[in-house]
């Protein structure tokens, strides 16, 4: 799958912040079939217990990715999050390369819709949520 552009990163946000020493410095790439995506790396310091990430750091990059994925066409509309259903399908280990998908599922004139994922290399699914904006 090619990358068509990458989106816009901010400087102390704490998943796409560059310059954020705790945060995720996730950078987002609008693909060709409509996707956003994002690889990343859970550290030490986001973990739960032992060996894996925190669940609340996993819904709130799940979050972001759902909402990068309106931006695909070009639409840089902040949405507002109504709701939010993630489902934890595997403990999500930290220090392991990840990616994270987003696609729009339903765009209305004042609503969207969005699905998302955490996935690894081998496309083992961590978690995903479905996501509704405002």
């Amino acid at each position: 799958m090619k990358v068509l552009s990458k989106q816009r990163n901010s400087k102390m946000c704490f998943i796409c912040g560059m310059d954020n020493p705790i945060g995720f410095r996730a950078p987002y790439y609008n693909m060709e079939d409509g996707s956003c995506i994002s690889p990343f790396e859970f550290k030490e310091i986001h973990q739960s217990f032992p060996q894996r990430v925190h669940g609340g750091l996993i819904g709130t990059i799940l979050d972001e990715m759902a909402c990068r994925a309106y931006w695909v066409d070009g639409n840089y509309i902040t949405g507002v999050t109504t709701s939010m259903e993630v489902k934890y399908r595997k403990p999500t280990p930290y220090n392991v390369p990840l990616l994270g998908r987003g696609v729009v599922t339903l765009d209305r004139s004042r609503m969207f819709k969005t699905h998302a994922e955490i996935i690894d290399k081998c496309g083992t699914v961590y978690a995903e949520a479905e996501v509704t904006y405002l």
